[in-house]
């Protein structure tokens, strides 16, 4: 096994479509708070980051249990991407003199359906295939998926005019953005969570719903609470 992983979970304050929504109320709990637990939970990981500008969110966090990681205003507005925050992370722990890490676990505080042992498997699998990052996945089966190009409705993973048995498809994977797990040079090499070597850690295609809106907040409640998620 690995000799140090850490999890950062980047949490900023603004939000159009649910506002404050990675603290909004989820099953009794910020929202928030559930990926800090299943970090902590997970037997892999080591320590535990939020990354946010926000003081109300920071307060949350610690509440919990994880450090937190003050985010400039320059990479906490709407165009920041989620790798700037993870660079500025870790830039800032190693200007903290804290040991370097073999991985890191970037978990979207978005995405509750999840459990700790998703991410003990999602470290297992990436050490296993030695691979230099990973996402978390589900298998789609026999999924048809469309696009609009040029203002024309196209196949994208099949071609419609030539449709096959279902069987002939082969596995095909949609990356759910519960999980991602990098070695820290893929993020300075490529700014970007994956690069390298990648590998998948496969999922139940449930646990791929993540809170966006009203609508999806609801819908993820009724998951977790159905599936046993808020009694652990």
């Amino acid at each position: 096994m690995p000799k140090k992983v850490i999890a950062i979970i980047p949490a900023r304050g603004g939000s159009k479509g649910i506002p404050k929504k990675n603290i909004v109320d989820f099953c009794g709990r910020p929202l928030l708070a559930w990926s800090i637990q299943q970090a902590k939970q997970a037997t892999l990981v080591d320590e535990v980051y939020v990354s946010t500008d926000s003081e109300e969110i920071g307060a949350v966090a610690k509440s919990y249990g994880a450090e937190v990681i003050v985010r400039p205003p320059a990479i906490s507005g709407d165009t920041a991407s989620s790798e700037d925050a993870l660079v500025h992370a870790l830039a800032y722990l190693k200007e903290k003199g804290l040991p370097d890490c073999e991985y890191v676990v970037f978990l979207q505080a978005t995405s509750p359906l999840r459990e700790s042992v998703d991410i003990d498997n999602a470290i297992r699998t990436i050490t296993k295939e030695k691979a230099d990052s990973l996402f978390s996945g589900a298998d789609i089966g026999d999924f048809y998926i469309w696009a609009k190009r040029d203002g024309k409705l196209c196949s994208v993973n099949y071609d419609s005019t030539d449709r096959k048995r279902r069987q002939e498809y082969g596995e095909q994977f949609v990356e759910n953005g519960s999980i991602y797990v990098f070695k820290p040079e893929v993020l300075s090499t490529y700014h970007n969570r994956l690069g390298g070597r990648i590998a998948i850690s496969l999922m139940e295609f449930w646990k791929s719903s993540e809170v966006d809106d009203d609508e999806s907040l609801e819908f993820c409640k009724t998951l977790f609470t159905i599936k046993g998620l808020a009694t652990k």
